[in-house]
């Protein structure tokens, strides 16, 4: 039996009827929405981390492929976890340089937050950091496909975690009046992070951009600050 057979047994036998009720409404998935036409199992994140996690070194990347690909957003989730754990146990630089072509290769089936915010930036935002490919994110920021302009800011989050700010803020204002809230929120989220390295950082950010900043951006950039500052700057008194 192929491994990628075996890791969707595991997921079916811990399917909960309840939790794939309740994750198409989650995942917005009816016509016109962002998740339209996903498919769900019902499994846990947890339990799919452990899937992950016992099937990583066993999976090729060629079968690791069907997976990705899958209707199944567990299938997809899963993979990205076994894509993570791939990139993080090995040092060889090809081994790497593979999997994150591999990745730029299936963007197409990263298409919800949670799949890009779980994989992005532990997989491409630490690459492009390693190697100085910022552009790998920066075409991604400039795509029109906004999974893709997710995927470019919340891959900066490496780079926050390292004190390099500059590429988040340029995402950040590339897009800051893009159409969609998952935009909005992931900007405000980058924003939030950078905040929380370096309060000064956030400041002079939101003194310049603030006034035109989507309410909800601004709101999550501000989540962390004295509750003070937050009125000054949501009732636009700076």
């Amino acid at each position: 039996m192929e491994i990628r057979n075996q890791i969707c047994e595991a997921l079916n036998d811990l399917s909960i009827p309840e939790k794939a009720a309740f994750f198409p409404k989650f995942f917005k998935t009816g016509k016109g929405e962002y998740g339209e036409g996903d498919l769900f199992l019902g499994v846990k994140v947890p339990d799919q981390r452990s899937v992950a996690k016992e099937y990583y070194a066993k999976i090729s990347l060629e079968e690791l492929s069907k997976l990705l690909s899958s209707k199944y957003h567990e299938h997809r989730l899963t993979a990205l976890f076994i894509l993570i754990y791939k990139f993080e146990k090995t040092k060889d630089k090809d081994v790497k340089d593979e999997i994150v072509e591999f990745y730029l290769n299936h963007l197409h089936y990263i298409n919800n937050w949670d799949l890009v915010d779980s994989s992005c930036y532990k997989i491409l935002g630490r690459y492009a950091f390693e190697n100085q490919r910022e552009d790998l994110l920066k075409n991604l920021s400039d795509s029109e496909e906004m999974w893709h302009k997710r995927i470019a800011v919340v891959g900066t989050m490496h780079y926050v975690k390292k004190n390099s700010f500059d590429l988040t803020k340029e995402f950040v204002t590339k897009n800051l009046k893009h159409s969609h809230d998952l935009m909005h929120k992931a900007n405000g989220w980058l924003l939030r992070e950078m905040g929380q390295k370096n309060e000064e950082e956030l400041i002079n950010y939101l003194n310049q951009y603030y006034k035109e900043m989507p309410r909800t951006c601004l709101r999550y950039a501000i989540e962390k600050l004295d509750e003070e500052v937050r009125q000054d700057y949501l009732k636009g008194r700076i």
